[in-house]
């Protein structure tokens, strides 16, 4: 926060001023604007905001690893003392994985698929500690069985698509780790773990900031994480910091309008049947000159002088706020007392005991074989998925929950059809009494329209080469031969709307996005043809508070709206709560209890299941 005091000791990561710039097709982007803070040894500094706001580019910048059409033209960047954009790139690339390390948002992007993820940790232990050979090889052992991979002697020699996507976030996490750096920087650590994993992870770093003295910049939309990780919370908006906290002060007294209406789009409980606080619009270009408050055109309380003056910082105690509001005591207290959004509608309804199923799952079965080839090697045999039956009905929400690696994944895709030749499928699916499994040709194609999947890793899942245009229109001129080219380009335009995009992206590849950006791309997709069920595999975990607010309410209108049905894969209790009529809990390939949503979260049966809730963190 450009102005606001950076405190220093003789051991700390010291940001002043730092500005940083890409170019970009539309003109010079400004990914950063004078950015200050600090992070002290011991301490959890958390970062949080929208995405497309800077905060990854913050990660990127500390660690020297901007793109190509990125460069750092204003401010410092200090490790005790020693500036970091001065030494050489010998020097920094010692101090990488060493001192300075990283954990990067997309573990899918970040591992090399053609070596072992033993020997990428090797690597990563061999290049920064004395330990080499057997010896490194126990260490990523040890590392592996610390962040909570089963079975590490064995895992340790598998190549990263044999793992899913909680497990790859572990396997970077042990990199990050292994060589016990001083300064961590944790973009979205656990934004693919599932609770339980959650909770061992945060256990660990509070462990190592503790024995090592660890120092964590922790970027993350969980604002719950936040709540019982952080000493420091900075809100970032639009490439500059607008409010700067202890976190104590800033979950009890949130000051700038934004971080307000952050807070209100939390799902929970008490919010089913209303529509969440979401902020209307998006974060603006950063390719313009800002006059004024950045936030001024979302901002409902937005006076006539905050779009054409520069806010100042206010100052309360340790609080730092950019509001020209602040100035006003009156209105301040006002709005801390009442909410900046208010949203009618009623519970989404549901349906009956008594309704025809539109999807009924019976004794649904999936395994997957490993080994063997002309090498002689023994084929092994792996049950993912065993006698999983369930009814989901036209309307209904029925949320799948469970530890990475359970098999909720593997049942989402095998009622879409894409494990055929890859995996073992038996039982039944039948889909308006049409047995999915038995489709082929003509049938299956018709079938897809009526069943879509949003996929957990938007990155993997949109084709690089097309632009956002394309991969929105491919679907409907595959499925909906009807649409004139003219019709299509409407819905395009309408889907970017309803996902909270401007319509500037459909020009624009899938690597010019945040993760965030990329997931409401997979979603407006899955959406484009109208299907009658959707799986949704972790669809709002790559998003931050205000966009998944959007896009739970955007869920729930077409709900109610067509009858659309939800099979939601989710590790995110709180989402659960807000959003599923019934909840399926799945250990280990099966389902081990299923109810109601108020009863299975209010008074679980299971043992499994009560341990995966007191695992939740809470606000």
């Amino acid at each position: 926060m450009s102005g606001a005091p950076v405190p220093m000791t003789g051991s700390a990561l010291a940001v002043t001023d730092l500005t940083v710039e890409l170019e970009a097709d539309a003109g010079l982007l400004r990914a950063i604007d004078g950015l200050r803070l600090a992070i002290e040894r011991r301490q959890t500094f958390a970062l949080v905001g929208e995405s497309g706001c800077g905060k990854s580019m913050t990660a990127l910048a500390l660690l020297r690893l901007l793109p190509e059409n990125g460069r750092v033209c204003a401010g410092h960047i200090r490790l005790d003392g020693a500036d970091l954009l001065d030494l050489p790139e010998r020097e920094m690339r010692r101090l990488r994985g060493g001192r300075l390390s990283m954990i990067f948002q997309e573990p899918a992007t970040s591992l090399n698929p053609v070596m072992r993820v033993g020997e990428q940790l090797r690597e990563a232990i061999e290049t920064h500690t004395p330990l080499r050979g057997a010896a490194a090889r126990a260490k990523a052992i040890d590392w592996l069985r610390r962040v909570g991979i089963p079975e590490p002697e064995r895992r340790i020699d598998d190549y990263p698509f044999r793992m899913s996507g909680g497990q790859k976030q572990r396997v970077m996490i042990a990199m990050a780790l292994a060589a016990e750096p001083d300064f961590l920087i944790a973009d979205e650590p656990t934004t693919a773990l599932d609770v339980t994993i959650q909770k061992q992870i945060l256990d660990l770093l509070l462990q190592l900031q503790r024995e090592q003295g660890l120092g964590l910049l922790l970027i993350t939309h969980d604002l719950a994480v936040v709540r019982g990780m952080a000493q420091q919370v900075a809100l970032m908006y639009a490439g500059e910091i607008v409010e700067q906290a202890p976190a104590e002060d800033f979950f009890a007294r949130p000051r700038h309008p934004y971080a307000r209406l952050l807070l209100a789009a939390l799902p929970d409980a008490h919010k089913r049947g209303q529509a969440l606080a979401a902020i209307p619009g998006t974060v603006p270009a950063l390719t313009q000159h800002f006059e004024g408050c950045r936030f001024a055109p979302r901002c409902g309380q937005a006076r006539a002088g905050c779009a054409s003056s520069l806010p100042p910082i206010q100052q309360h105690g340790s609080h730092l706020v950019r509001c020209v509001l602040e100035d006003d005591a009156v209105w301040a207290e006002a709005a801390a007392q009442a909410p900046l959004n208010s949203h009618g509608g009623g519970a989404v309804p549901s349906a009956g005991p008594g309704a025809v199923p539109l999807l009924s799952v019976r004794d649904l079965n999936v395994s997957f074989d490993s080994g063997g080839g002309w090498l002689g090697r023994k084929r092994h045999s792996f049950q993912a998925v065993e006698g999983v039956g369930f009814d989901l009905a036209a309307g209904e929400t029925l949320a799948l929950v469970g530890e990475s690696g359970c098999g909720k994944t593997t049942t989402g895709k095998a009622l879409v059809q894409l494990l055929r030749g890859s995996a073992r499928v038996s039982g039944q699916a039948l889909l308006d009494g049409q047995d999915l499994f038995a489709l082929e040709g003509e049938a299956l194609r018709q079938a897809r329209r009526s069943v879509q999947i949003i996929f957990q890793d938007p990155f993997a899942s949109l084709n690089p080469r097309m632009r956002v245009a394309e991969i929105l229109e491919e679907g409907l001129e595959t499925l909906r031969p009807d649409l004139s080219p003219g019709q299509r380009r409407d819905r395009v335009l309408a889907l970017c709307g309803r996902v909270g995009l401007r319509e500037d992206v459909l020009q624009r590849y899938p690597h010019e996005f945040s993760g965030g950006q990329r997931q409401r791309i997979a979603i407006a997709r899955a959406l484009a043809v109208e299907p009658r069920l959707i799986v949704c595999d972790e669809p709002t975990s790559a998003l931050d508070v205000s966009v998944q607010a959007q896009i739970l309410n955007l869920l729930r209108e077409l709900q109610r709206e067509t009858g659309v049905a939800l099979l939601f894969i989710t590790h995110n209790i709180a989402v659960v709560e807000y959003v599923a009529h019934r909840i399926a809990v799945m250990n280990r390939g099966r389902i081990v209890e299923t109810g109601p949503t108020e009863r299975v979260l209010g008074a679980p049966e299971q043992d499994y299941t009560r341990t995966l809730l007191a695992a939740v963190p809470r606000l």
